[in-house]
């Protein structure tokens, strides 16, 4: 499965009078003109296209940010450029598209490999230096194929040869199985970021789990075949994989089967939408909103600030209260104490008024004022008000209802007793 192979190698021009020789000609005016117009119709081209789509992604593989970005220009140029030279090659000799051609394809390459790398693993920090090596590989195997080194090259590799049981391999075609298989992986990790954007792009609420859970099934999938078919063109055998694959399942049954009771926890959590990404959870007394929902683990954000990583599978075995899951209403309370003297139609028109004053607070329901208990210092109400907003903070709210209250029975000269303490003397 080796495709080096398949791409015609151009002939050297093997010194430099020959260089200075090939460039000098008047005919390389002509390549020159006809390269620039082939650049304004793939800009053209592209840039049209781009117009007509109005709902492309910042991180577009094709297009990216701007129209020379992305993919779909250098392909459509190197397209160009292939016609071109064909078309030239009836009439003239052609010198500049012999190097036109291979810059392209390097840069197409280089391309496709830092575009799809991008867009799959966005947060990555290794992504970089991946990105420098397959820039590097490119203009390395551009250079070496304009010189005419690559055959030779090639031959020299194929000639290193050693035995591995019954097969023998050559440098050659490990190269060549491991630039087969990168293709490979770079196509299926393309396909599953496409499907990924197409499921999440207009995905809110419940949906998002679901399609988070299609994505992330469908990656998996994709990433096992391209790793399956990236073996084979290496040339390992996958039936040698069966013996390793009976050791891996005896390994999760014993020491891996909490990773893997977390895998299957997370697929059920997403699959049965019990909890979604923005929920308000309280789980192991920790509170906050879900913001991740991954297939291991799911990542849950207070409003502190503080982000707790817990395992699928404490979600599906423990307990946990979901204040988002059937309303996002959250009820609130808080106790105050008044004298007993105190005018009690008076004191419950008053805090109501005061929870009230708060625009978070829902007016249907409203607030409610019970006299809850006869303390030993004096009466005790508690205040209840329902918010909808829970994301914004409650420990906030209440203190702002507490400072309104506290100001309202100043205001009316209602006494909050300090605590009764007799001393008996023996």
């Amino acid at each position: 499965m080796a495709f080096v192979q398949k791409i015609p190698a151009p002939q050297p021009i093997d010194d430099f009078d020959g260089w200075i020789a090939a460039f000098t000609q008047p005919t390389v005016l002509v390549e020159i003109f006809v390269l620039a117009l082939a650049v304004l119709v793939a800009w053209g081209l592209v840039a049209a296209l781009r117009k007509s789509l109005s709902d492309i992604d910042s991180r577009s593989i094709w297009f990216g940010r701007k129209t020379l970005d992305g993919v779909l220009f250098p392909a459509v140029l190197l397209l160009l450029g292939f016609l071109a030279r064909d078309i030239l090659g009836h009439f003239i000799s052609v010198a500049l598209f012999k190097i036109v051609i291979p810059v392209l394809v390097s840069l197409v390459a280089i391309r496709v490999g830092v575009k799809v790398l991008q867009a799959a693993f966005a947060e990555a920090r290794w992504v970089r230096l991946l990105e420098r090596s397959i820039s590097w590989l490119a203009w390395l195997a551009m250079v070496l194929w304009v010189t005419g080194f690559l055959p030779v090259l090639l031959n020299e590799l194929d000639q290193i040869t050693w035995k591995v049981g019954g097969t023998t391999l050559t440098v050659r075609n490990l190269l060549e199985g491991a630039l087969t298989g990168g293709a490979v992986l770079l196509f299926t990790l393309w396909l599953s970021a496409g499907i990924e954007s197409k499921l999440l792009r207009s995905a809110t609420g419940s949906e998002l789990s679901l399609r988070k859970a299609v994505s992330n099934a469908a990656r998996a999938l994709l990433m096992f075949i391209g790793l399956m078919i990236a073996l084979s063109a290496v040339g390992i055998d996958l039936t040698a994989l069966s013996v390793l694959g009976g050791a891996v399942g005896v390994g999760i049954g014993f020491g891996l089967q909490k990773l893997a009771a977390n895998y299957v926890s997370g697929f059920v959590i997403l699959a049965e939408r019990s909890m979604r990404i923005g929920d308000n959870v309280r789980v192991d007394n920790f509170e906050g909103i879900i913001t991740q929902i991954n297939a291991r683990y799911t990542v849950i954000r207070s409003l502190a600030g503080r982000e707790s990583i817990v395992p699928n599978e404490l979600l599906i075995t423990s307990r946990v209260e979901n204040l988002s899951l059937a309303d996002p209403r959250v009820y609130l309370t808080t106790v105050v104490s008044v004298a007993y003297d105190s005018d009690v139609d008076l004191v419950k028109k008053l805090l109501s008024d005061a929870a009230l004053e708060q625009p978070r607070v829902l007016r249907d329901p409203g607030p409610g004022i019970l006299l809850s208990n006869f303390g030993a210092d004096g009466l005790e109400f508690t205040v209840g008000y329902w918010i909808s907003d829970p994301e914004n903070g409650q420990g906030n709210l209440r203190s702002d209802v507490n400072i309104a209250i506290l100001s309202a029975l100043r205001a009316n000269n209602i006494q909050i007793p300090y605590p009764q303490r007799v001393i008996h003397n023996v």
